[in-house]
């Protein structure tokens, strides 16, 4: 293999993002005594925030919002859809969400093995669209962030995939090039599009979405990248 330095994308892509978030959303239904304050179901609550925050992470990476107004909405977006209007509840939510949910340590199935089993072959690397700080937090929570010699956000990079800058910027802080590298990720636009457009090899973790056409390579679980990178 060509390859000498791996990119990973974080969420959903080596940290369970959808498990990890369900299972606070669920322990926040309950302490905070949401079904007194209108909210009737745990999953309708998880349906209404994942499609109200998907929304505002487009908008964000777009560059339409900060980080600190995304943190703000999300909550009393959500709770605005169940006809809560309620700022010191959000805002509850929102400080409680962002404390626990990181430190959640749940990875997608074979990533803590596979992650080990490259590390001797490779220099490995994070590109995330993360908040850095939380994103620190699940990578050592997890127990994985010794694995990464660059942890790399649109924060501290200035731009989000699918932006060339931060693929450049990851290069630069790397001491890689395009030619031997390699990005993994789950997200057609931001991972797959944003490292065609640089130049980059690239592998669709389509485990939860439709495998890109496009990509370089396409697998449906970690252990995949066995057979292609080992």
């Amino acid at each position: 293999m060509p390859y000498e330095h791996l990119f990973f994308d974080l969420d959903h892509t080596l940290w369970d993002f959808r498990t990890n978030s369900q299972e606070t959303l669920r322990e926040l239904y309950a302490e905070l005594g949401l079904q007194a304050h209108g909210v009737e179901d745990a999953e309708e609550l998880i349906t209404v925030y994942e499609e109200v925050n998907r929304g505002l992470w487009r908008r964000y990476e777009a560059g339409h919002l900060s980080k600190d107004v995304l943190r703000v909405l999300r909550f009393r977006n959500t709770l605005l859809q169940f006809g809560v209007r309620n700022d010191a509840l959000a805002t509850r939510m929102g400080d409680a969400y962002l404390e626990q949910c990181p430190r959640k340590p749940g990875l997608f199935p074979d990533a803590a093995a596979v992650l080990a089993e490259l590390a001797p072959h490779y220099r490995m690397h994070i590109i995330t669209n993360g908040f850095h700080s939380v994103q620190q937090v699940k990578l050592r929570t997890s127990g994985i962030l010794g694995h990464f010699d660059v942890v790399l956000s649109s924060e501290h990079a200035g731009a989000a995939k699918p932006d060339g800058r931060i693929f450049a910027q990851a290069l630069k802080l790397s001491g890689a090039r395009a030619a031997n590298s390699i990005m993994i990720g789950d997200d057609r636009e931001s991972d797959m599009r944003g490292a065609r457009n640089a130049g980059w090899d690239h592998v669709h973790f389509a485990a939860e979405t439709e495998p890109d056409p496009l990509a370089t390579h396409r697998i449906t679980a970690l252990g995949e990248l066995r057979g292609l990178l080992l």
